[in-house]
């Protein structure tokens, strides 16, 4: 039993002996010492900790172990599991390693920060129970080497800080593939020793994310040069927001154009079409450097590709699609380092149509036209619907009631003469009758006196100063009268 003393160990004396009487234990929520526990918010940073306190209520969301003397996370770093942890800060530590599975008892850990530590690599395995984390932050620390399969399971991972390390040799593992992080939209790997580049897996990844690579010494050949030239075409923003932290001679300008100014190539289903790189000049083409094409698809490159291949790219830089499908019409962007052989005002991209070209958009991605094509034939179908009806409302109905047409006109559809003759209207299901309030008296604009109207109902207007409505819709299988019998 706890002791009943006030002290940041335990419960106040009144709320210790209330929860006696309810018959509770009097201390659910023991905080220790050094740390500061909220609902479920525990703080224990700049602390001074050697290790992590065993006695931390496990209810917290949010565990925050910053600014402390920690120099490893084990596997038997706590002594319970935090089924409702969702962010774990360990960022400026002494963290040199972590053990695999060290992190089996955080199952829900959707934010991870080790940032600011001394980790040199990262094993295989060591995020494989966080299948849930979308944010992992491991930057400014001495990594040189992430060993493949270090990320495997990290399948909803969607930022990723790597920047402020050692790395010299490009951490492929991050880009996706086998043991890769194929749903990440973040990478920043700036601020390390990168001199090379996988310049075809940026392109890749440039088309659904964005990665930072600034402050690297890297080489400026001739595959980085078309890809900075490239990127500052596109508005590439990881490039735009740091374009004077790349030791490469900045690009030339490129005109950006617009989407109508884009070349537009037409080509049958199942026919080849050829596409030469805009803006590159022969005499580039003949230097022999690698031309890479972005298409709607993949990113293909004239180093690459075989007799089987739909999609290549020759040694001249012209682009082969054999057998054209229509999932192949879309934007195709030429990467190539032009230097002084490009024509400024020429776009890069082009437009690449299968089809019928007078169905498509020919000023830009096909895909554009869909929303107005959609919205022109919505137009025009509630158009002719509401032509249809008024003719409808208008041409065919016989009109009941005839003298001036005052407010207690009605209009039936198609009534038979016997029953206009006997003054009743019959309803069988198959005539409709659009009513506005009507009026029992044989004079068609006369007043209405408050006595009439009153048989045909209880709740609907009786004992009002004015007439009833029979509704807007009314059918029936027996015959109804509007007045009385």
């Amino acid at each position: 039993m706890c002791r009943v003393t006030p002290g940041p160990r335990c419960c106040p004396p009144v709320a210790a002996l209330l929860l006696l009487c309810c018959g509770a234990p009097p201390c659910l929520a023991v905080c220790p010492a050094p740390c500061l526990c909220a609902v479920d918010v525990i703080s224990c940073g700049g602390s001074n900790l050697s290790a992590v306190p065993s006695d931390l209520p496990s209810s917290g969301t949010r565990l925050d172990l910053s600014h402390n003397l920690l120099r490893a996370v084990t596997r038997d770093w706590t002594p319970r599991p935090w089924d409702r942890l969702t962010s774990l800060v360990l960022n400026r530590n002494l963290i040199g390693l972590i053990h695999a599975d060290a992190f089996n008892a955080t199952p829900r850990l959707l934010h991870l920060d080790l940032s600011s530590n001394q980790l040199t690599v990262l094993n295989a395995s060591v995020f494989a129970a966080l299948t849930d984390l979308e944010e992992l932050l491991v930057f400014d620390n001495r990594l040189v080497q992430v060993v493949p399969g270090a990320f495997r399971g990290l399948h909803r991972l969607h930022r990723l800080y790597l920047s402020g390390n050692k790395f010299k040799a490009f951490p492929l593992e991050t880009l996706g593939g086998p043991g890769g992080v194929p749903d990440l939209t973040f990478l920043d790997l700036s601020y390390n020793n990168i001199s090379v580049v996988p310049v075809q897996s940026l392109l890749t990844f440039g088309r659904r994310g964005w990665i930072y690579v600034q402050q690297n010494p890297l080489v400026c050949d001739c595959g980085v040069s078309a890809l900075l030239q490239y990127w500052t075409w596109k508005q590439y923003r990881p490039l735009v927001d740091f374009r004077g932290e790349f030791p490469c001679r900045e690009p030339p300008p490129i005109s950006r154009g617009g989407v109508t100014d884009l070349q537009s190539y037409q080509v049958e289903p199942g026919r080849w079409l050829s596409v030469p790189c805009p803006g590159l000049a022969a005499a580039a083409a003949n230097q022999g450097q690698v031309v890479f094409w972005v298409t709607p698809r993949a990113v293909v490159n004239s180093s690459s590709g075989g007799p089987t291949d739909r999609t290549v790219v020759l040694s001249n830089g012209t682009l082969v699609i054999r057998g054209a499908l229509v999932e192949d019409g879309g934007t195709y962007g030429c990467v190539a380092a032009r230097g002084g052989h490009f024509d400024p005002p020429t776009p890069i991209e082009v437009n690449v149509v299968v089809g019928n070209i007078s169905a498509a958009a020919v000023s830009g991605s096909t895909r554009g036209s869909e929303p107005f094509n959609t919205a022109f034939t919505t137009l025009v179908t509630c158009g002719v619907s509401i032509t249809l009806v008024l003719l409808y409302l208008y041409l065919t109905p016989c009109r009941y009631g005839g003298g001036s047409g005052c407010g207690g006109q009605v209009v039936v559809l198609c009534s038979d003469p016997e029953d206009k003759e006997s003054g009743k209207r019959r309803s069988n299901g198959k005539r409709v009758a659009f009513s506005e309030p009507q009026v029992d008296d044989p004079e068609p604009c006369g007043p209405k006196t408050p006595g009439q109207g009153q048989g045909q109902g209880q709740g609907q207007g009786q004992g009002q100063g004015h007439g009833t409505t029979d509704g807007i819709l009314k059918n029936g299988n027996g015959d109804k009268s509007d007045g009385i019998d």
